[in-house]
Formats: structure tokens, sequence, C-alpha cells
């Protein structure tokens, strides 16, 4: 089951749905430094996990609706691809003050769980290659690591080929 640490008792809405979830994941927390200039490559340093089994949330619009993609930190976001995945025409990040506001999170600290609005999701398909992922827990200099499967189960996830080098 979940091993708790002293940052997971207070709890984000993340961890808050996995525990209610029942599924097993772990919680990484360190230090976050604002200097750094990628939330997700400072998360693999500095938990010394490889940049493939770390997952960045980003949030697209796709055909004008707000969908979240679920992609390594060592790749970037394919936009044409999120949107064929959805089955949409065309796909641009989101305003960061919308993504913001529908998820109930901070940039840098977006998790695909616990959002305060669901949205469509898409996890990329490499996740799978993976026994565990890391993604976001709620906030900057906490993440939560969980079987890919538990990811896509809990978020409705669809896995498609979504990121690129």
């Amino acid at each position: 089951m979940a091993k708790k640490t002293k940052q997971q008792s207070g709890g984000t809405p993340a961890t808050v749905a996995l525990a209610a979830a029942g599924v097993a994941f772990t919680v990484h927390a360190y230090e976050h430094d604002p200097a750094h200039p990628s939330y997700g490559e400072e998360a693999a340093e500095a938990m010394g996990v490889s940049p493939d089994r770390v997952f960045k949330t980003l949030v697209a619009d796709v055909d004008g609706a707000l969908t979240v993609a679920v992609v390594p930190v060592a790749g970037r976001l394919d936009l044409k691809a999120l949107a064929a995945a959805v089955g949409g025409k065309r796909a641009a990040m989101a305003d960061p003050a919308l993504a913001e506001r529908t998820t109930g999170y901070v940039r840098g600290g977006i998790s695909p769980l616990g959002q305060r609005k669901r949205l469509a999701t898409v996890l990329d398909a490499s996740a799978s290659k993976h026994a565990t992922i890391c993604v976001s827990a709620g906030r900057r200099g906490l993440e939560v690591e969980l079987a890919p499967a538990d990811l896509a189960g809990l978020t409705g996830a669809v896995l498609a080929p979504v990121a690129r080098a």
C-alpha cells in the first residue's frame, strides 16, 4: 500500500485521490529550487531517477477543450499527435493561468491526479515500458511514483505516442 511521508500527512488532492483509490504509490519530496530552468528535470535530478521515468503534466487546448498530456521530461509534447489521440484537429498549449484555474494546481506542480475539473488525459505510450513512473503530486518539490496502469485507470487516460525526442 502507500508509503506515507511527513509531507503527505497534510496531503494534496493528488495524494488524497491515490489513497482513496487504494493504489500503491510512493511520495518523493525534494527541495525545489526556483532558479532551476525545468521543473521536470529538477525533479529527475533531485530524485536520482532517469528523465524518461519522470513525466511532466502539460495542459493543452485541443479544438477548444482543455486536455492533459503526460509526457516524459526527457521529451517534448507533439501537439499534432495529442490532437489525433483525442480525435481533434488542432492543439496548442493552454494559457498557463487557465490551466492553473481549471486544474487547481500551480504551474510546475500540476498533477494529472486530483484536478479540480477532470479533463481528457493522454499518457505517452512510453510509460508502459516502466514498472513505475513519477508525476507531480500537486506541488513543486513533490512527486508521486506509481504504476502507469494505475495512473491511466485513475485519470481515464488514453495511451498514445504523444512525445518526441
